[in-house]
């Protein structure tokens, strides 16, 4: 027997090192020594004594002085202030020439809502509209294919979204009713609505708004209408409807003498309310813009009784303002309250200008014009307490900085063609980054803002109560 056995094998073993250090023969000490021998430059060390206390002196100077307080190095690109980040649409309520009226962000962040209706003059309570959303923070988003829509019988005037659950909505609608939609419903969205009753605005509603009952974490729903009336609403989502507990009349004869000694009302007696904001610094206080340009201060704890006709309501509606400011020439379209200032807020409306007020003050503060054609809304940026965004007739979405030497625009945002109104906008509390803008022609963008326009100076707080404390002229 023989045995055989053949076996192959190959290695390679490569090292590589390096290292570099000082000669051994060259201690630390010796190093320093061989600097110090070398010669100085010629001159430098009596030129250096002979400065020595003219740059400590300026040194200290500088220790002391404040004209760099507050700076903060941006390396930021600061020549791209806004960049559009989507362009949204729904096909088919752009081809029926429907508008954007109302956007709202969910309490997330990451959900756009958009109602689409009219806002040109007409009898719209028969044209049929939709509610749509969009989830940014989805993959695959399609800007021409909404995630959600919500088929609405009529035009859709104002929406607002929930500010703890996400799947709520309030609407407004053309016809007079108040709906709240559950988008976590797919047959029927509809959670509650108002019906047409005797409780009912009769009129178009303009604004609606989450408001927080006595209740810890509970909210109602409050409208408002062209018929002067001021509704809250309790949602009772098992019996499918909202149920009204408290309202509001402006009657011209009632109120604040200066506004009413200025107001040329014809016909009706009522006030017809067109834009309407709450307080967040004050659960009491709300703030009404109406068709003839007054501006009032509302309370909601008011108990005088309305002098308006009785017309079957379960309620009785009470008078709520309580203080008026300067009116202005023409409707007032929007009023937004500062988050960072429990007194100051702005306005804005058919002048072109934009109004900034005090609570405690008849004359405005600050008027800056934003447009030779109408602003159709106004609202304060969520984390930078000078910084405001105005949607105009023009097109255009003109962002202010009231730190700023200039009372121009700091930045212009452009979308679509001339002419093509922006009917309303919205800042992303959550990502203060995204500000959404409504187009006349039915579409939305989603513009990305740069951190000069996001980011808070540390003197921007001091800067905005020194304007608070002005006293208007």
């Amino acid at each position: 027997m023989v045995h055989s056995a053949e076996a192959e094998v190959q290695t390679t073993l490569v090292t590589i090192g390096s290292t570099q250090t000082e000669p051994q023969y060259q201690t630390t000490e010796q190093l320093l020594q061989q600097n110090q021998d070398e010669p100085e430059p010629p001159g430098l060390k009596d030129f250096l004594q002979r400065v020595e206390d003219i740059v400590i002196r300026e040194l200290v100077r500088n220790a002391r002085s404040h004209a760099f307080d507050g700076f903060q190095v941006n390396w930021e690109d600061h020549s791209n202030l806004v960049s559009c980040f989507h362009c949204l649409q729904h096909p088919s309520a752009v081809e029926r020439g429907l508008n954007v009226t109302s956007l709202s962000w969910s309490c997330t962040g990451s959900v756009v809502a958009c109602a689409y209706g009219r806002v040109d003059d007409g009898d719209w309570s028969t044209e049929r509209s939709y509610v749509c959303m969009w989830n940014l923070d989805r993959r695959g988003l399609n800007p021409k294919q909404a995630d959600l829509v919500i088929d609405v019988p009529t035009a859709v005037t104002v929406l607002c979204c929930h500010p703890n659950r996400p799947a709520l909505i309030a609407g407004g609608l053309y016809s007079g009713e108040v709906v709240v939609w559950d988008t976590s419903r797919t047959q029927d969205p509809v959670l509650v609505q108002s019906g047409m009753s005797a409780d009912s605005h009769r009129e178009p509603v303009y604004q609606v708004a989450w408001v927080p009952l006595e209740k810890k974490g509970e909210f109602g729903v409050l409208s408002a209408c062209s018929g002067g009336r001021v509704l809250l609403w309790l949602v009772d989502s098992d019996q499918g409807r909202l149920i009204l507990n408290a309202a509001y009349a402006l009657v011209r004869q009632q109120l604040p003498h200066s506004s009413s000694s200025s107001f040329k009302a014809r016909g009706s007696s009522t006030v017809g309310v067109t834009t309407l904001a709450l307080s967040p610094w004050d659960s009491d206080t709300f703030l009404v813009g109406s068709e003839g340009g007054l501006l009032l201060r509302c309370s909601f704890s008011s108990q005088t009784p309305a002098e308006a006709p009785s017309e079957g309501q379960s309620v009785t509606p009470r008078a709520p303002a309580v203080f008026s400011f300067r009116a202005r020439s023409g409707p007032v379209h929007s009023i937004h309250c500062s988050p960072f200032h429990r007194n100051l807020f702005v306005s804005a409306g058919t002048d072109g200008l934009a109004h900034l007020h005090s609570l405690l003050q008849a004359n405005p503060l600050l008027s800056l014009r934003v447009s030779d054609s109408y602003v159709f809304q106004v609202q304060w940026s969520p984390t930078r307490p000078l910084v405001f965004a105005a949607a105009t007739g023009q097109g255009e979405v003109q962002i202010f900085d009231l730190g700023r030497r200039s009372q121009r625009p700091a930045a212009t945002i452009e979308q679509g063609g001339v002419g093509q109104a922006a009917t309303c906008l919205a800042f992303n509390s959550q990502n203060p980054h995204l500000l959404v803008v409504g187009k006349m022609d039915g579409t939305v963008g989603v513009w990305q803002l740069s951190a000069d326009l996001t980011e808070q100076s540390p003197k921007e707080s001091s800067q905005l109560e020194q304007i608070a404390n002005q006293v208007a002229g």
